[in-house]
């Protein structure tokens, strides 16, 4: 059966793709195979990804709501936008959870111009500069003239001392962070330059997937028990991460939740992160 992915382009229907994604979901397998089973019932020939995606959404999220937040995850960092300024409160997030002490948003003055960081990061004495690109497209790539661009951004900056983590730092590393992929060629001339890259899929063994899964560093743009307008208030009260609601009822309060949906909302967020 023939399929529309979500940049239009028509493919035969994969069932042990979708079987595989449905199983990261942590669901069991008797549970996927029955979702399997049902959405192949309701398929038919050129239905799109898009559509597939929501009906096992649905699907597991009437089995269990973090197997469903955690199936979610891909569109949940896309819901870090439109802007892209909590996705890269996220990414900043991301490496604190690994030990870096990190600064978003500065203005740093190169040797010919002043360019503005998003995340800034430290760690056993190295500074590196991350610059974040956020697609709002599923399917969108960062290309080889993105690491070309910001490549010529770094050499203009590590030439000067800055005022960071303390009043004589230099930026010895760049990162380059994308919530979708880079190209084959974006990533060869990141290996040639010296550039770090993270995205969805790379590296294959430390991506943005497997750091969330290993750490538990979901967005709250996850959560199904909450709707889209309560999780944008969470995010401009700069709770980012799942694991922040944990223990921490104060935030919901404060944007309206009753008594019983906070209960819903933690028992969901403690799941998820395997507190319980």
């Amino acid at each position: 059966m023939k399929i529309v992915k979500y940049s239009g382009d028509v493919v035969e229907f994969n069932p042990d793709k979708l079987k595989s994604s449905l199983l990261k979901s942590g669901a069991s397998t008797v549970v996927v195979d029955t979702i399997l089973q049902t959405i192949k019932k309701q398929m038919y020939e050129g239905i799109s990804t898009k559509q597939i995606y929501k009906l096992a959404f649905g699907l597991l999220k009437k089995t269990a709501n973090y197997h469903a937040a955690r199936y979610n995850l891909r569109e949940a960092i896309r819901l870090l936008g439109p802007a892209g300024f909590f996705f890269e409160k996220y990414i900043a997030r991301l490496f604190a959870s690994e030990d870096y002490e990190t600064k978003t948003n500065l203005t740093l003055q190169g040797k010919c111009v002043s360019h503005e960081i998003d995340v800034l990061i430290k760690k056993s004495g190295i500074i590196s500069m991350i610059e974040c690109k956020y697609h709002v497209g599923r399917d969108a790539a960062s290309d080889v003239k993105v690491p070309m661009y910001i490549l010529s951004r770094f050499n203009d900056l590590k030439i000067n001392r800055h005022s960071i983590f303390s009043d004589n730092d230099v930026v010895s590393k760049c990162w380059i962070v994308t919530n979708n992929r880079f190209t084959t060629d974006a990533i060869d001339f990141a290996k040639c330059s010296g550039l770090d890259l993270l995205s969805w899929n790379y590296p294959e063994d430390n991506n943005l997937k497997t750091k969330n899964d290993t750490s538990f560093l979901y967005p709250v743009t996850c959560l199904t028990t909450l709707s889209l307008a309560e999780k944008d208030k969470l995010l401009i009260l700069d709770v980012i991460l799942v694991k922040e609601l944990i223990n921490n009822s104060d935030c919901l309060e404060k944007i309206g939740l009753s008594t019983t949906r906070i209960k819903n909302v933690l028992k969901e967020a403690s799941e998820l992160c395997r507190f319980i």
